[in-house]
C-alpha cells in the first residue's frame, strides 16, 4: 500500500485538535494575530518560578508528554521536563510557546487572515527580535514579570540570548546551547540551498499554496536533506550508515534522509520554514547595539553557555565567544556527543546536569 501524499501544509489550523495549547492575543502588524503556548506546573503567589522554553526551527510548543490528539509527535524535551525531572514541574511553573512565524498554533504564513484566505506570501517577515517581542507580550498575559531561567538551544538559543539583552531584569538565569551571537557566513550558506528548493518547487506558488490541494513537498524534503546532514556529524553518519545498501539497491542514508524529509512534509509548513530561515540568519544581537561585544555585556542573567563538541553548524566557538563576553558565564560547557548538533536535544543525561545546574 502506498503511503498517501502530505496535505499542501502540515501546520496546525483552525478546527483541529488544540490538544494542550492556550493562546494570546497579539499586536502588531499582523490582524487578529495570536500566540499558542503549553504549561506545566503551577505559577507560585510571588511569580518567581515561571521557566521559559524556547524551541528550535522545527519544533513547537509540545516540549514535553506524549502524542495526542493537537500533538502528533512525543515533547521534544520530553525527557527533562515533568515532575521530578531536570525540569522539575512539581517546582517550576514551565512556558513554551510556538514561534512568531512558526506554524503549530501561534499565527504564521498558514494561519487564516480576516478574508478567510491564508496569510501565504502576505506575512511580514520577521526576526529574532520580533519573536521575543511577541513573548514578552505572552509573558505579561501570564504575569510573569520575571523568568527564573530562559532556555534554549539552537533557533531557541538565539531567542533566549535576545531575552537577556534585550530586557536584562527580566531573566534571572540562562541556558545557552548550541547557539551563536550571530549567524555566520556557513550557516548562512547551508540555509541558501534549502531556500532555493522550496521556491524553486513548482507548488510553491509564491508562497500562497495553503489553498489549494498540493504544497511543495519536494521542495521542502530537499530542504531537509540537507539540513540533516548538518545536523548530524559526520563520524557518526560513517558508524551507523556508511556505505551500506538497502535490498533496493539505494544507500541506508540515503533511506533515512528520506524518511525525515517525508516526516517534516506531514507535521511542518514550507513557508514558515523559509520565514524562521531567513530569521536565524538575520540573527545578529549586536546589530544596533554597538557590536558583539556590547550586546553581551549588558547581560546580567546567571548564565550557563554549553556546545556540542561534534556541532558541524554551530561549532564551539561560537559558544565560547558568548561565554568569553557574558560576564556572568562560568567558562563553556562541552556535551560530547556522536550526534551533532542534534546533542542538544539528544543527551539528556548530559542536559539535565546542565539545567539541575542552571535551575
Amino acid at each position: 500500500m502506498s503511503t498517501p501524499p502530505p496535505p499542501a501544509t502540515g501546520a496546525w489550523r483552525e478546527g483541529d485538535p488544540p490538544g494542550r495549547r492556550r493562546w494570546v492575543p497579539l499586536p502588531g502588524p499582523v490582524p487578529g494575530a495570536r500566540i499558542a503556548y503549553e504549561t506545566w506546573g503551577e505559577l507560585n503567589p510571588d511569580r518567581t518560578n515561571a521557566v521559559l522554553v524556547e524551541h528550535a526551527l522545527t519544533g513547537d510548543s509540545h516540549a514535553a508528554g506524549p502524542p495526542e490528539p493537537g500533538h502528533p509527535t512525543p515533547g521534544w524535551w520530553d525527557g527533562l521536563i515533568g515532575p521530578g525531572r531536570a525540569v522539575d514541574t512539581n517546582r517550576y511553573f514551565v512556558v513554551c510557546p510556538n514561534v512568531l512565524g512558526g506554524c503549530q498554533g501561534t499565527t504564521g504564513p498558514a494561519s487564516q487572515a480576516a478574508d478567510g484566505w491564508a496569510w501565504g506570501s502576505r506575512f511580514p517577515s520577521i526576526g529574532i527580535r520580533d519573536q521575543v517581542a511577541a513573548e514578552v507580550v505572552l509573558a505579561d498575559a501570564l504575569g510573569v514579570d520575571r523568568w527564573a531561567a530562559v532556555l534554549g538551544g539552537s533557533m531557541g538559543g538565539m531567542r533566549a540570548l535576545e531575552w537577556a539583552v534585550a530586557t536584562p531584569d527580566r531573566v534571572a538565569a540562562l541556558l545557552l546551547l548550541a547557539c551563536p551571537a550571530a549567524a555566520s557566513g556557513e550557516q548562512i550558506a547551508w540555509a541558501a540551498p534549502q531556500l532555493h528548493a522550496i521556491r524553486a518547487d513548482p507548488r510553491w506558488r509564491g508562497g500562497d499554496y495553503h489553498d489549494t490541494p498540493e504544497g511543495p513537498w519536494d521542495g521542502l524534503g530537499v530542504a531537509r536533506r540537507i539540513a540533516q546532514v548538518t545536523y548530524r556529524s559526520e563520524p557518526e553518519i560513517a558508524h551507523r550508515f556508511g556505505r551500506a545498501r538497502q535490498p533496493d539497491g539505494r544507500f541506508a542514508i540515503e533511506s533515512y534522509l528520506d524518511h525525515h524529509a517525508a516526516k517534516l512534509a506531514h507535521r511542518f509548513d514550507a513557508a514558515s520554514y523559509v520565514l524562521l530561515t531567513e530569521a536565524m540568519n538575520g540573527h545578529d544581537v549586536g546589530v544596533d547595539r554597538g557590536g558583539i561585544p556590547a550586546a553581551l555585556a549588558r547581560v546580567t542573567a546567571r548564565t550557563v553557555v554549553a556546545g556540542v563538541d561534534s556541532d558541524r553548524l554551530y561549532p564551539l566557538a561560537q559558544q565560547r565567544e558568548l561565554a568569553d563576553g557574558i560576564s556572568t558565564a562560568d567558562g563553556l560547557r562541552v556535551i560530547t556527543s556522536p550526534a551533532g548538533h542534534d546533542g542538544f536535544l539528544t543527551e539528556t543525561a548530559q542536559l539535565a546536569a546542565l539545567l539541575k545546574e542552571i535551575l
